[in-house]
């Protein structure tokens, strides 16, 4: 009996030395093939880095780390960029404030043909979403609030909305999308991912963050700690809904605790395919 309880000590406490400084150390570029119904043909195979949720602040993030994501982003050769919000948060425990403009001039460094797209979360609104803005302005970031912007590829027009953040701001699921003609490929950034359901009934793509793959990824636990609505429906990955396509990126820091438990940080590379097409 002794026996047993010394070694589920030992396991206990192995897991929390994982959790706390082995996992959110590291970082997984993860790389995924999406099909979207109705997604043009010129844009087949568009390939869409996602960063989210950087908590700068955190213990195991600083200027250095966000560095790191910069490089590898850019050593994947992205057509475009997705940021998804939560750039700093000096409330982690046992963390250290990180100024928006160290952050931003980080970003400021991504390298796609296309652009970086941003929209700001419920931890940049809770601290001073303001200056986030600005920062991320300032180094050519094109943020948007329940805007959309538009690019050109391949002789296709491309729109992206970006969407006001749910907890902190005010959505606006009407005026954005009335930007964009009925037909053209659209993507959607959404910080939360609660938004997915509200959104238009259309062909689309959404991209969103926020919820950590649950940050502490066990059972039972998870559905109790994902900060959504819908239990851990959207923790992270792929969801569907008719025509409509969520991805949710895991993302790389911590809210709260400065732990993750089988929810590695990650930067997802997204291959954006016509549906039913080869590849």
């Amino acid at each position: 009996m002794k026996r047993l309880a010394i070694a589920a000590a030992g396991g206990v406490a192995a897991a929390a030395a994982w959790a706390t400084i082995v996992e959110p150390r590291r970082l997984r570029v993860r790389r995924v093939d999406v099909e979207v119904e109705g997604w043009p043909a010129a844009l087949d195979d568009l390939k869409i880095a996602l960063v989210a949720d950087l908590h700068a602040g955190a213990p195991h993030v600083d200027e250095k780390r966000v560095a790191q994501v910069v490089a590898a982003v850019n050593r994947a050769r992205p057509d475009m960029v997705a940021l998804l919000g939560d750039y700093i948060d000096p409330d982690v425990a046992l963390g250290e404030p990180v100024a928006p403009e160290a952050v931003a001039r980080q970003l400021g460094e991504l390298e796609a043909p296309l652009g970086s797209f941003a929209v700001l979360g419920n931890h940049d609104w809770a601290n001073d979403g303001d200056r986030v803005r600005h920062a991320l302005r300032e180094q050519l970031i094109d943020v948007l609030e329940n805007d959309a912007a538009s690019v050109q590829l391949a002789g296709e027009v491309l729109w992206i909305v970006g969407l006001a953040d749910a907890r902190e701001r005010e959505p606006d699921l009407s005026t954005p999308f009335g930007l964009v003609p009925r037909s053209a490929p659209l993507i959607v950034l959404s910080h939360n991912p609660d938004l997915f359901p509200r959104l238009p009934a259309r062909p689309l793509l959404t991209l969103a963050g926020h919820t950590h793959g649950a940050q502490v990824n066990l059972p039972i636990v998870r559905e109790k700690v994902t900060p959504s609505r819908y239990g851990d429906r959207y923790a992270g990955g792929l969801a569907r809904d008719g025509k409509r396509v969520m991805y949710v990126s895991r993302g790389i820091g911590t809210a709260g605790y400065p732990v993750r438990l089988r929810a590695t940080p990650e930067i997802v590379m997204l291959r954006v395919h016509v549906a039913g097409s080869a590849r």
